[in-house]
């Protein structure tokens, strides 16, 4: 098989934008000027400061996408009122189908470090945009064949 080498086309630096509640992501996929890469909707690097009280992501609605959460440090408490509930830590990843909607919360538990992670956020197909929704955890002890 043989690979044709392509070349960077455009660079695009991360945009700082204030999320959820005393949050600021830096955000790549989901601006206005980069907004044609579906099904990837948005993609965001997220750092809550260990000090940064009540800082996070109080309860809030999403319908026709999926998020897929991946941690780097500190810990991460999700909750919906589907009664999904889960903790993520470093190396470990959460992935929530919204589907025809869900209200769920993604909150940082105190563990004496800064949460960082990423969010990268998946459109649905059409057909699926109603689909139930659902939450699981993924962790990084798990091994796969």
């Amino acid at each position: 098989m043989m690979t044709t080498a392509r070349k960077i086309a455009h660079l695009y630096q991360a945009v700082a934008t204030p999320e959820g509640q005393g949050v600021t992501v830096h955000r790549t996929i989901g601006r206005p000027d980069l907004s044609v890469l579906d099904p990837f909707l948005l993609l965001d690097e997220m750092e809550l400061p260990k000090e940064a009280k009540g800082a996070g992501f109080p309860e809030h609605p999403h319908r026709g996408f999926e998020t897929v959460t991946y941690m780097l440090t500190g810990r991460m408490e999700h909750g919906d009122r589907v009664g999904n509930h889960g903790i993520i830590g470093p190396g470990d990843a959460q992935w929530m189908t919204a589907g025809r909607g869900i209200i769920h919360s993604e909150m940082p538990v105190a563990s004496g470090e800064d949460a960082r992670g990423f969010q990268l956020w998946v459109n649905l197909p059409a057909a699926k945009k109603m689909i139930a929704p659902r939450y699981q955890d993924v962790s990084k002890d798990i091994i796969r064949p």
